[in-house]
């Protein structure tokens, strides 16, 4: 494994991690541990965001700007889909 397969295994991992963190501080009765959840929840975003910056640093993370346009077509598309308040 070279050091670029396992960078995108790094953010495959944290990525994975996060989305059972939030599960659990979502569905946790116990608010300290929910609280604590959280902040790990937090964490790896950061991780997360470190290793997506030292990733592109490398040149092996690339992101394709998006058109205004598309931007704007998805704004307006989620933005139609919030709840209104009752």
């Amino acid at each position: 494994m070279n050091d670029q397969e396992r960078m995108t295994d790094f953010i495959c991992s944290e990525k994975k991690m996060s989305t059972n963190y939030d599960a659990f501080a979502s569905e946790c009765v116990s608010i300290p541990l929910r609280d604590d959840f959280l902040k790990i929840l937090n964490q790896s975003h950061q991780i997360q965001t470190d290793l997506f910056k030292m990733a592109q640093t490398k040149g092996w993370y690339q992101v394709e700007q998006a058109p205004q346009s598309k931007v704007s077509q998805a704004y307006t598309k989620f933005t139609n889909q919030q709840p209104t308040a009752q």
